[in-house]
């Protein structure tokens, strides 16, 4: 049941987040291997990047990728959190006083954001092709041209077999571990040190939306170089042997980000990235807060 809980929490989070992740993919791939000054700028900010989604392809496209996202966050959610809240139970993750312990909170984050990441890595690549795709005057990155999510997934199985759903999953996994335990650990201390000092204790929900937004930018400054890595690796063509045309994999995709863009290119996106991933981890953690005492009080009246 902790793992049902954890995705639809996740599920929840992610149709109000989708927005921003549709913008933070396109800033994220805007001017790909190009010094700057050297590539057309499409999306110049957050409200700049929405209207000219939204002017050139509809305001549907703001919501580009929901199905796989929101299938993503089933999975990716009702494992890490599933696998998180069973440490939890198994008392692996609290001193003998109840209170989280940093280091634990942070290993088992990590371990289920890698897990979490690996099972939901197809969904992540088709979400990420999908989101990318626009009208040719603002095309940014390689265009896909997929028309729906099972198009997608049966188009990338029949092109590069069954293993090719997983490509750039390494990435994933990497990303969504370095996310995971920084969200987690960073929410769950927070929280706990508000409650020991009496701060925000109007109501239990009140500390847990002050201690996600904590989270959110502590996972946001963590989790965004990684992040970049992870879409350029995602929607990048294939060749004909099945590997990526423009990157080998994450150590060659951050030297060649580093060689031709410089090293802010690691934080592209990073402003609609926080927007998108304050709403999701305060829905999220806020969410599975309600859920989890939905649960217990189940059990109880049972």
């Amino acid at each position: 049941m902790d793992f049902v809980v954890g995705g639809l929490a996740g599920v929840g989070a992610g149709f109000f987040s989708n927005p921003f992740d549709v913008v933070k993919t396109r800033m994220q791939l805007q001017g790909e291997l190009r010094a700057k000054g050297q590539h057309a700028v499409y999306y110049r900010n957050i409200p700049h990047a929405m209207a000219t989604i939204v002017k050139h392809d509809g305001i549907s496209a703001l919501q580009k990728g929901l199905v796989p996202a929101l299938w993503f966050q089933l999975f990716v959610n009702g494992v890490r959190l599933g696998i998180y809240q069973q440490a939890d139970d198994y008392g692996l993750l609290r001193d003998e006083d109840n209170n989280t312990i940093f280091v634990n909170s942070f290993l088992f984050g990590s371990i289920a954001g890698m897990c979490g990441g690996l099972v939901g890595s197809p969904l992540q690549l088709v979400k990420t092709q999908l989101m990318s795709y626009s009208s040719e005057k603002i095309a940014v990155g390689t265009q896909h041209g997929h028309p729906g999510t099972i198009f997608a997934l049966t188009r990338i199985y029949k092109q590069n077999g069954f293993l090719g759903l997983w490509r750039g999953a390494h990435g994933m996994m990497m990303r969504n571990s370095i996310g995971s335990a920084s969200q987690i650990a960073s929410y769950a201390v927070f929280r706990e040190w508000m409650d020991n000092n009496n701060f925000f204790q109007q109501s239990k929900y009140l500390s847990a939306f002050v201690a996600s937004n904590f989270g959110a930018i502590v996972k946001t400054i963590a989790l965004t170089p990684m992040d970049v890595i992870m879409t350029r690796l995602y929607n990048q063509g294939v060749g004909e042997n099945g590997r990526g045309i423009l990157y080998n994999g994450i150590i060659d995709c951050a030297r060649k980000i580093t060689k031709t863009e410089g090293l802010l290119a690691f934080y592209k996106g990073m402003g609609p990235s926080y927007l998108r991933q304050a709403p999701h981890t305060i829905l999220l953690l806020v969410f599975w807060d309600i859920l989890k005492d939905l649960q217990k009080n189940l059990a109880l009246e049972s």
